[in-house]
């Protein structure tokens, strides 16, 4: 399992605990019912002691009037009731009063006098109550029913100093179940949404501590496949300093393999002229011709600059390998530095009579770019088009815009890059004979096109054209604004 599988399953399981508990418990109904039984019973405990302040006013010789009662509660259940509170509809008054005496016999019950002329002295509100107590119980009407319970609240009827009677207020529960079930539906909802964010707050933070592993992998697969990448940005964390570390690591042993290449390729590359140069200067100690002198004088020359060529080359090569970034560069014209580049050669196309036709935009082609590394890779792909065109052939050269930069296509139109070699095109040392003298090149000019393509965040493509000849392909992409 990846770290972030790991990372997203482990918040998901301790989130998903954590909710369910908090969730359950909250909406448990052990939990939620005394909260609200709590808030109904004290806005009863003041309507209990406003009514029996009521009762008191009316008191004649410590006699208890309950007349205004009676008419009071007949009014209010006749008068007609619409009340929407939240989601309940409201349309019966559910409040009930009954009123005792000193002994605790009621005197009026407003539940149609259902309970008139019953002892309640000994019902917890009322026993308390004239004792001088808080009084207030709660009484299921149906045993085996807990929806059915009653909340009962007393409040004392004083005549002086000394308790009349007790007036009780009452509600039923089931007027507070719809409260109490919205309550519930909420608290699972915002529930719901709250764990909806932090599950995507959670899966948000896995993909921010995973994403710099992921790119540090990517960059040691790309040094793997010997792809030449800059280090991603990894910050100045812990996994920062991974990357970093790999990459001078990647440098360390870039460096020695570089070397073991460099000294393989050099001496195998540099050891053909050396044999021949040896073998000629052997034979110029014998006597000979003036001729024959000389063609093997030639021949020592020739071999002198083969090697000199390949070392300077590789100087040139090597030092574009090991940078990482352009040391300076600048805007240029791209199609100025084409024509430059096609002056040097002039000389060379004319020896083998091959017509260059060019085609570059009137608007200018703005790239940044170091002049002279950009310069000596175009005139490396023109000299390569040059020795494989046919003598009287042609080399074609032409520069257009290309999505957010500029494409430099030269064509020629001899033999094209044989299947074998397709893959090996751009490889150190790589060459293949020239058509018209079966010799071969030192194998550095289009590695070194390479390197500088990408060195300016370009591409090289070398491939066949449709009609025969070799096409190379170089992009650049224009200067930022």
């Amino acid at each position: 399992m990846s770290i972030r599988a790991r990372i997203i399953v482990t918040h998901l399981l301790i989130v998903g605990i954590g909710f369910f508990y908090l969730i359950k418990k909250i909406t448990d109904p052990r939990e939620i019912k005394p909260r609200y039984m709590q808030s109904i019973e004290e806005p009863m405990v003041d309507t209990a002691r406003i009514f029996a302040a009521f009762v008191e006013r009316g008191m004649v010789d410590a006699r208890i009037d309950v007349a205004p009662f009676r008419d009071a509660f007949h009014q209010a259940r006749s008068r007609p009731l619409a009340a929407k509170i939240y989601r309940k509809e409201k349309t019966t008054v559910d409040l009930n009063v009954y009123v005792t005496d000193a002994r605790g016999i009621v005197l009026f019950d407003s539940n149609n006098g259902a309970a008139e002329g019953q002892d309640y002295s000994q019902r917890n509100d009322v026993f308390l109550t004239l004792r001088g107590k808080y009084g207030a119980r709660s009484t299921r009407e149906v045993p085996d029913d807990p929806t059915s319970s009653v909340l009962f609240v007393a409040a004392p009827i004083m005549d002086g100093d000394n308790i009349a009677g007790v007036l009780t207020v009452s509600k039923p529960q089931k007027s507070m179940a719809t409260f109490m079930e919205e309550t519930r539906r909420k608290i699972f909802i915002m529930g719901a949404v709250a764990a909806t964010l932090v599950v995507l707050a959670g899966a948000a933070l896995s993909t921010w501590i995973t994403r710099p592993i992921h790119q540090l992998t990517n960059y040691a697969r790309a040094v793997r496949d010997e792809r030449r990448v800059p280090l991603p940005k990894l910050g100045t964390s812990e996994i920062g300093s991974l990357g970093r570390a790999f990459e001078e690591m990647r440098d360390a042993l870039d460096g020695r393999k570089y070397v073991e290449n460099y000294v393989q390729t050099l001496t195998h590359e540099v050891k053909s002229p050396v044999a021949a140069i040896r073998g000629a200067a052997a034979l110029l100690h014998e006597a000979m011709p003036a001729p024959e002198r000389d063609k093997f004088l030639a021949n020592i020359e020739t071999e002198t600059m083969r090697i000199h060529e390949i070392v300077d080359r590789l100087l040139l090569l090597s030092a574009v390998e090991g940078k990482r970034a352009l040391d300076e560069q600048k805007p240029i014209n791209l199609g100025e530095t084409l024509r430059r580049a096609l002056a040097s050669i002039s000389a060379q196309a004319e020896a083998k009579q091959i017509a260059i036709t060019i085609d570059i935009p009137s608007e200018p082609a703005i790239v940044s770019a170091d002049e002279f590394l950009l310069e000596k890779a175009i005139l490396n792909l023109l000299q390569n088009a040059i020795a494989f065109a046919p003598a009287g052939g042609e080399v074609n050269a032409a520069l257009q815009p290309h999505d957010r930069g500029f494409l430099l296509r030269v064509e020629d139109n001899g033999p094209g890059i044989p299947d074998f070699a397709q893959a090996r095109a751009f490889e150190r040392f790589f060459s293949l004979p020239r058509p018209d003298t079966g010799k071969k090149s030192s194998g550095l000019g289009l590695a070194f096109v390479r390197e500088v393509a990408l060195l300016h965040r370009g591409s090289i493509e070398l491939r066949n054209g449709d009609a025969g000849g070799a096409i190379a392909e170089l992009i650049l992409p224009a200067r930022s604004a």
